[in-house]
């Protein structure tokens, strides 16, 4: 717990993620002065050219960033698809489409199926993004209370889906296209027109959705239940479960979602089928379908969700879709302005050399050093750990890793998708330990209703048994999946050939 606490001194003492950014890029003018002046040359491993690096302290490198700071903040990868796939997620959470039908699902759960029920449905609930933090744990907290045990083992189990289980799905999320632009931004220092499918790690994580389930429920039985039925429950009185029979005009609203949501599906699977169809055949470099999934993304949350708002009576004109879509936008604010401070680190560290000349060296080192791929990708998933527990945004800390880990692990043979499935193992199994979830005083909020007496440490010594049960089984999972060459997705392969690319 002294370590914890120290961890979350240290974390609470770090500046706000953009200004970690602009920090950065004052590095990155530094270095690249310094390289500069040392005249530091390396062999690009794909052209056998010389590469040396910018100074952007020069005068050349001053007007660069001056004239270029729009332009990199326009282009930024993850910006335009972050911003069009949330309006569609936008719509459907701000209508109460995804609060309700997830309301609806978990107070249907037979007793003998609840905590892998829950887990489930909070692993899935990242679709709804951080919808899942607020309504699921309150939620099984009484359905635990209901069954004769404890709240809190509800709330834990409910927690560690949501948290611990947040890159896993069994869909595209909005989590998908973030990281694949991080990816394709590392990945183009080594290949300038690697494309990274926003698809690539779609059957990991499936795969890891049953995995995590199951290994959640094996974790709640053999300790966490045991330890929560040890704390008093302060708390005994039943409340309804927010909303545990919705409106009629609700559910009215449900049955219509849900009948547009299978309408837009098979409208999407002809437009796929059929030759000569819109997504039939293949695109630039994946096939049609894949490379058009953040505006199909979008149509799939939009339809259902204006739908549902205008059965259950929130949407009564096209100004009230657009004010919603309105907000959407309005609540990614805080995103847009790390989005501009990263766009210039990142531009500033390609237009320098710097990343591109570091991934080279520190790849032909692990070449070298002849590392084996598990270990590399072991050792990542452990880094990535350790970073989230002092920076909990997932795009801040991928923005910083990727740069240089993309592709150093690409010239040590690992793909950009399998480095980019590693990472969000890291980044997600300690969500749930670190001081710094945003969502954890929410978390904590709902333990104390229950027992007033428990605190931070009440709430990680619970969760901590998912956070190592789920980095080992994850961890394990992704090296078997090397190890038995299953593709992780559509368009996500799990090498990188540098002969290869070489030749072309």
């Amino acid at each position: 717990m002294r370590i914890l606490d120290r961890i979350e001194q240290i974390g609470n003492r770090l500046p706000h993620p953009a200004t970690l950014f602009l920090i950065g890029l004052g590095l990155v003018i530094a270095l690249s002065c310094l390289a500069s002046l040392l005249d530091w040359t390396i062999i690009h491993p794909v052209t056998d050219e010389p590469l040396v690096a910018n100074n952007l302290a020069s005068s050349a490198g001053v007007w660069w960033l001056l004239s270029h700071l729009v332009e990199n903040f326009i282009r930024f990868p993850p910006l335009a698809i972050v911003l069009v796939g949330m309006l569609g997620i936008g719509m459907a959470e701000r209508t109460g489409l995804l609060a309700a039908a997830l309301r609806y699902l978990v107070v249907r759960i037979p007793p003998a199926w609840l905590t892998p029920a829950t887990l489930f449905l909070g692993i899935m609930s990242s679709i709804a993004v951080d919808a899942g933090y607020v309504v699921l744990p309150p939620v099984a907290a009484v359905l635990y209370m209901a069954a004769g045990r404890s709240p809190l083992t509800g709330i834990a189990v409910a927690f560690a889906g949501v948290s611990s289980g947040f890159s896993a799905n069994l869909f595209i999320t909005a989590l998908e296209p973030l990281l694949a632009g991080f990816t394709q931004s590392g990945a183009t220092l080594i290949v300038p027109e690697y494309q990274v499918a926003v698809t690539a790690n779609w059957w990991f994580m499936i795969a890891s959705t049953f995995v995590l389930t199951l290994t959640g429920w094996w974790v709640t039985v053999r300790w966490v239940e045991p330890m929560s039925s040890r704390y008093t429950i302060t708390s005994g009185r039943q409340e309804p479960v927010l909303g545990e029979q919705l409106a009629e005009s609700e559910n009215k609203a449900l049955r219509q979602a849900l009948l547009a949501l299978l309408v837009t599906f098979a409208v999407f699977l002809l437009c796929i089928l059929l030759p000569g169809a819109p997504l039939y055949g293949e695109g630039v470099r994946f096939s049609r379908w894949i490379e058009a999934t953040v505006p199909l993304l979008f149509l799939i949350f939009v339809i259902p969700g204006v739908v549902f708002g205008i059965s259950a009576g929130y949407i009564k004109n096209d100004k009230d879709a657009a004010h919603l879509m309105g907000d959407t936008l309005a609540a990614l604010g805080p995103y847009i302005v790390l989005a501009f401070f990263a766009a210039q680190f990142v531009e500033a560290f390609k237009y320098s050399g710097l990343g591109e000349m570091l991934a080279i060296a520190g790849g032909q080192m692990l070449v070298a050093a002849q590392i084996p791929a598990p270990v590399l990708l072991s050792g990542f998933v452990v880094l990535a750990m350790l970073a989230n527990l002092l920076i909990g945004s997932a795009s801040a800390k991928y923005a910083f890793l990727a740069p240089v880990f993309v592709p150093m692990l690409m010239l040590a043979g690992l793909s950009p998708e399998l480095t980019q499935a590693a990472y969000r193992v890291g980044d997600s199994v300690t969500n749930v330990i670190t001081p710094l979830n945003p969502y954890m005083i929410i978390i904590l909020a709902f333990v104390q209703k229950y027992a007033k007496d428990a605190g931070m440490g009440t709430l990680i010594a619970m969760m901590l048994p998912y956070a190592l049960a789920f980095a080992v089984v994850w961890i394990l999972l992704l090296v078997g999946w090397w190890l038995l060459d299953i593709p992780l997705g559509p368009g996500g392969g799990l090498l990188f050939d540098l002969q290869a690319e070489k030749g072309r």
